[in-house]
């Protein structure tokens, strides 16, 4: 489910299925929960290790990152 705040974590390099359905049980990746509907996952390649805020709220403007949009929630 979306959540009001991002998830923040350590990717490592790879490509990544940001869910942007909001109901996958494997947030904030994708794992097909969006079948059977008009979303589709956003596909993200990470070239280097880094810490990301992945969108949590579902609204961000970046789409698959955090923007702040979740404060005006």
């Amino acid at each position: 489910m979306p959540q009001k705040s991002p998830y923040v974590m350590t990717v490592e390099p790879g490509t990544y299925k940001w869910c942007s359905c909001g109901e996958s049980s494997n947030q904030p990746y994708c794992d097909g929960a969006h079948k059977g509907t008009s979303f589709k996952p956003v596909t993200e390649t990470i070239t280097e290790t880094k810490t990301v805020a992945w969108c949590g709220c579902k609204q961000s403007g970046k789409v698959a990152f955090c923007d702040g949009s979740h404060k005006t929630l």
